[in-house]
């Protein structure tokens, strides 16, 4: 053992002081685009950032005050305060969380590694930062979602499919506009307003902050939803009652846990992807890039091009629902599924098509001058991805799969065990197809960043990685927001049942319309496997991204130890 710990020693002394936390950012007010300098041109993205927090503040209110009945508001609220109730504890386990890793980082940074106290004090204070941001950003998509649940099942009365679709994207939009505004802000805040040699223990203890926030609510909030889904259904297996029945008392518990592991911990998993993403390939740029001109000049690049997709997802958003408006408001069906496909593709297209035109403008001259356009290539591969990793896991996952077919047909004719059997093939089946899909798509990044990259930088390969992950991210309003769906259209059915509003006399002259009760439980259970579609479609899009981007991250590590170790 002391020998262990002398070798960890010898390793922290011989590494640079503070490693990442160590970097110092170059001054971005030194190179000029759009006649604009650097610091000027993303102090305009927090206009960007404010608009897109705007955005998503509209639709929340808009929302809130779309009508519901009091019978369903009052199980929706109910929701809410146990969601709540579950987010208070787990922002207590976050609280005990930081101190012990708050003690780790004064220990390593201000013991081990001497490093200034007021630097010390800087990753503290933006590690609470990130298990804010994740935290803040939890609660948002909890409130929405338990507004457009009630809404929802509200809307479905009227026996029309759309508004069934229409508010449960609406609300995802909100939390996931909310989302990448909150996180880019605060990435733009550290960049343009903290001093360079602060700016990168900052980042650091930011990137803790979001992963500890991640954790705790991603993993726990998986937990709790499996365990909550499993009791409510062991109520309906041993005592034959429904699911959503009033007398199951583990029905609410089940929304909540839709709510906590399918809205609370993707939306902190994307939080934290987002930032940490970011914080790699920012460091890998200070590290790998010599020249200090060409730093800044993808740094002011990278960061353009995300304010610049905030756009692209808000306004893909707004046309295709211009579309879906114009061909599903009147009608008496629709595939809930076409128009979130759609929303996914539109968007993944415009982006590509912004992330040219964007690099062309901003990086025209870099290296060769041919440098723009294979950066761009690199990241569309990621935002292409985001788009073809859902398409393949709806050949698994979407109800009108042969996949899901055979699973109904196992359980039908074989049972338990034939159906648990049918369904490991089928996610087999899925993970081995995605991960070559991840592979190869990494693989053609890895083969343009070949093309002339090592004159900027130091294995350029690894930054292409890294600007994959990105690119994964690029539509992330988008993809949070179809993951949100699920959650929604899920609790929406609970919140039908338990409101027992076809019990309510004299419904059809309180409500002032002849509601079809019929058509309503019809469109709500279709939409739920809509929604559950589209949770599994967004898992991969985020574990890839975390999982790309640690590469890079993993990378720049490497680069500080050999640094520190060879001087």
């Amino acid at each position: 053992m002391p020998l262990v710990v002398n070798a960890f020693l010898s390793l922290v002394q011989a590494a640079p002081a503070g490693g990442e936390a160590n970097l110092i950012l170059p001054d971005l007010s030194s190179v000029t685009m759009l006649g604009l300098d650097g610091r000027t041109l993303l102090m305009l993205g927090l206009i960007v950032c404010a608009a897109g927090l705007g955005f998503g503040l509209w639709v929340y209110r808009g929302l809130r005050d779309l009508p519901v009945h009091a019978s369903m508001l009052e199980v929706s609220e109910l929701i809410y305060e146990t969601c709540k109730t579950y987010l208070g504890t787990q922002g207590k386990f976050l609280v005990v969380l930081q101190l012990f890793i708050g003690t780790i980082i004064v220990v390593y940074f201000g013991m081990l590694l001497d490093m200034e106290a007021i630097k010390v004090v800087a990753i503290l204070m933006s590690s609470v930062l990130g298990i804010l941001g994740s935290i803040g950003v939890a609660w948002f998509g909890i409130r929405v979602n338990t507004f457009a649940n009630s809404r929802t099942a509200y809307a479905s009365l009227r026996g029309k499919p759309y508004p069934c679709y229409s508010i449960p994207l609406r609300a995802g939009m909100s939390i996931g506009t909310m989302l990448i505004s909150v996180e880019l802000a605060m990435m733009l805040g550290i960049l343009l307003f903290i001093p360079g040699d602060f700016a990168g223990p900052c980042f650091i203890g930011f990137a803790i902050g979001e992963s500890l926030g991640a954790s705790a609510l991603r993993i726990a909030g998986g937990i709790f939803t499996k365990i909550a889904d499993i009791g409510a259904d062991l109520m309906k297996i041993v005592f034959g009652i429904k699911e959503d029945d009033v007398r199951n008392p583990g029905v609410i518990a089940d929304c909540t846990g839709d709510n906590a592991g399918d809205s609370v911990g993707p939306t902190a998993d994307g939080f934290e992807t987002y930032g940490v993403t970011g914080v790699a390939l920012i460091s890998f740029i200070l590290l790998a890039v010599p020249s200090t001109e060409v730093q800044v000049q993808l740094l002011v690049w990278i960061f353009a091009v995300r304010i610049m997709m905030i756009g692209a997802s808000v306004g893909s958003y707004m046309i295709n629902e211009t579309i879906s408006k114009a061909r599903w408001s009147d009608a008496d069906a629709m595939d809930f599924e076409a128009p979130l496909t759609s929303l996914v593709w539109i968007t993944s297209i415009a982006s590509v098509v912004l992330t040219f035109v964007a690099s062309r403008v901003l990086i025209p001259d870099l290296g060769d001058g041919s440098m723009w356009w294979k950066l761009s290539a690199i990241i569309s591969v990621g935002t292409l991805a985001g788009a073809i990793i859902p398409e393949m896991v709806k050949i698994f996952t979407s109800t009108n799969s042969a996949h899901v077919r055979e699973v109904v047909a196992a359980s039908r004719e074989g049972g338990a065990s034939l159906n648990i059997l049918a369904g490991l093939t089928a996610g087999n089946f899925s993970a081995f197809w995605m991960g070559l899909a991840i592979t190869a798509l990494m693989a053609v990044a890895a083969a343009i960043s070949t093309l002339g990259l090592a004159g900027l930088m130091i294995a350029p390969p690894v930054f292409a990685f890294g600007l994959v992950a990105f690119g994964f991210l690029g539509m992330g309003p988008v993809t949070i927001a179809v993951d949100s769906y699920g959650p929604v259209t899920d609790n929406a059915q609970s919140v039908y049942e338990l409101s027992m509003i076809e019990t309510i006399p004299n419904l059809s002259d309180e409500l002032r319309f002849q509601p079809d009760f019929a058509r309503a439980k019809h469109f709500l259970e279709e939409n739920d496997g809509a929604g559950n579609t589209f949770k599994a479609t967004a898992k991969p899009v985020l574990i890839g991204t975390a999982v790309v981007g640690a590469t890079t991250m993993i990378f720049s590590i490497v680069m500080i130890l050999t640094e520190g170790l060879t001087v």
